[in-house]
C-alpha cells in the first residue's frame, strides 16, 4: 500500500548432490560444528580454472571437488575440520580450518599440510573463512567460540611477503569474508549480531571506522561473495535464502533455496560466470541460480 518495491525473487536448481556412497553414515565426529544428517556438512565453495567446484565437509574432514557435469570426487580426507576454501592464482589451495589454522591443499595429492597456525605463539581461536587480494595478500576470520557474550573475534591480514597482523579484534562471531572491488574495503559477516559489518581499510593497513552494512532477520549471515556492479550476496543459514544486497546495502534481491534451508556458502561461476553456486548443508546439495550481473574473480587477471 506504500508502494515499497520487495526483493527480485530469484529461483534454484540443483547442481550437485552429495552421492549416497560418499555420505558419512554417522553424520561425523562430534565437535563444535554440528552434524548432519546428510551425512556431509558442505562449505567452502570456490572454482579453480578449469570449471571444477571445491567444496569442504567440515564435520568429517573431507574436501570435495566437483565437475562441470556435477559429479563429486573425494580429494582430500584429514583429522580436522575445514571450512572456508580458496584458491591462489598460482593453483594452491588454502583451507580454514576451525582446529587446526589455515592449511595447505595439494589436489594432486591430496595432502593437507599446515601452512600458518598461529600468532605470536598463540593459536588461532578457530578459522572461518579467507580472500585473496589481487596483490597475494590473505584475509581471514578467526571466529572460534566468540558472540555477543565475547565479541572478541578476529580478522587477520597475512600479507604475499609472511607478515601476519590483526586488523580487527572486536567481531561478534567473524564469519564469511570478501573485499570490495578497489580492495580497500573488507566486508565481515558478525554471525552472532546478525549483520555484515564494513570495515574501511587505511593505507597503512588499518582500520577505519567499522560500521555496519546491513543488518540480517532473526539468525546472522555465512558466506559471501561479490558481483561486477558491486551486489554482495550473502548466505542466510537456517533461513533458506541468499540476500543480494546493492552497494547502499539495500536489499534489491534474494535467492530461495529449492531444497533446504541451511544455505551456509556462495561462489560465482559457470557460464560467463553469471551463476551463483550454493552449498546447502541440510540435504547435502550444491545450488545453483542464474544472476542478473556476473560475478567478480578473485583474480581479475586470471
Amino acid at each position: 500500500m506504500f508502494g515499497f518495491a520487495p526483493p527480485e525473487v530469484i529461483k534454484t536448481e540443483v547442481f550437485a548432490t552429495v552421492p549416497q556412497e560418499l555420505r558419512a553414515k554417522d553424520g561425523g565426529p562430534a565437535g563444535p560444528n554440528t552434524k548432519s544428517k546428510a551425512g556431509s556438512f558442505l562449505e567452502g565453495p570456490s572454482f579453480d580454472r578449469d570449471g571444477n567446484l571445491y567444496v569442504t565437509d567440515i564435520p568429517n574432514g573431507r574436501v570435495f571437488r566437483i565437475d562441470p557435469k556435477g559429479e563429486f570426487s573425494l580429494i582430500a580426507k584429514y583429522d580436522g575440520e575445514p571450512n572456508g576454501l580458496k584458491i591462489h592464482r598460482d593453483g594452491r589451495i588454502l583451507i580454514a580450518d576451525h582446529f587446526h589454522g589455515i592449511m595447505e591443499l595439494d589436489p594432486n595429492s591430496g595432502e593437507v599440510k599446515p601452512f600458518w597456525g598461529h600468532r605470536l605463539k598463540e593459536r588461532f581461536k578457530g578459522p572461518n573463512d579467507l580472500v585473496f587480494a589481487s596483490n597475494g595478500d590473505l584475509f581471514f576470520t578467526d571466529q572460534g567460540a566468540t558472540g555477543l557474550h565475547d565479541p572478541t573475534g578476529r580478522v587477520y591480514r597475512l600479507t604475499a611477503s609472511g607478515d601476519l597482523s590483526c586488523i580487527i579484534d572486536t567481531v561478534p562471531s567473524p564469519n564469511g569474508i570478501i573485499l570490495n572491488k578497489s580492495e580497500n574495503t573488507i566486508f565481515v559477516a558478525a554471525t552472532r549480531a546478525a549483520a555484515v559489518w564494513i570495515v574501511p581499510l587505511t593505507s597503512n593497513g588499518g582500520v577505519n571506522r567499522a560500521g555496519i552494512f546491513a543488518n540480517l532477520p532473526s539468525s546472522g549471515p555465512d558466506g559471501m561473495a561479490a558481483d561486477l556492479h558491486g551486489h554482495v550476496a550473502v548466505a542466510h543459514p537456517g533461513m533458506g535464502i541468499v540476500w543480494l544486497y546493492n552497494r547502499r546495502g539495500i536489499p534489491v534481491a534474494r535467492v530461495e533455496s529449492c531444497t533446504g534451508a541451511m544455505v551456509t556458502n556462495v561462489a560465482y561461476g559457470g557460464r560467463d560466470n553469471r551463476w551463483l553456486y550454493i552449498t546447502e548443508s541440510e540435504t547435502g546439495t550444491v545450488l545453483r541460480a542464474e544472476m542478473p550481473v556476473a560475478g567478480r574473480l578473485m583474480y581479475s587477471h586470471m
